[in-house]
């Protein structure tokens, strides 16, 4: 990644350090803070909690919420592509008469 500097982020309160341009700077502080929240949630009151299956956990409930927002995006899209093309058929025949 050219341009990339490092950045330290910190998750349950363990530091990492990640490089990243200047324009993703905080896209990937906000993406830490959710991450955290998220491992902090999983884990819950159980400080002796493996990290790594909080991590995998973590990530295996961000990765399906995102699929969650794509599936619904690819209905809406094909919704509007169907509201369209029924607006194209009505201006065709209105443009006929």
């Amino acid at each position: 990644m050219s341009g990339a500097e490092p950045v330290n982020v910190r998750l349950l309160d363990r530091d990492y350090t990640v490089g990243v341009t200047a324009e993703e700077r905080d896209s990937l502080m906000a993406a830490s803070r959710l991450l955290d929240a998220k491992m902090r949630e999983i884990r819950g009151s159980n400080r002796m909690a493996a990290v790594d299956r909080v991590a995998v956990l973590a990530a295996l409930n961000l990765a399906h919420e995102l699929q969650q927002l794509r599936d619904e995006n690819a209905r809406q899209a094909v919704a509007l592509q169907q509201t369209l093309a029924d607006m194209n058929r009505r201006l065709d025949r209105a443009i006929d008469v």
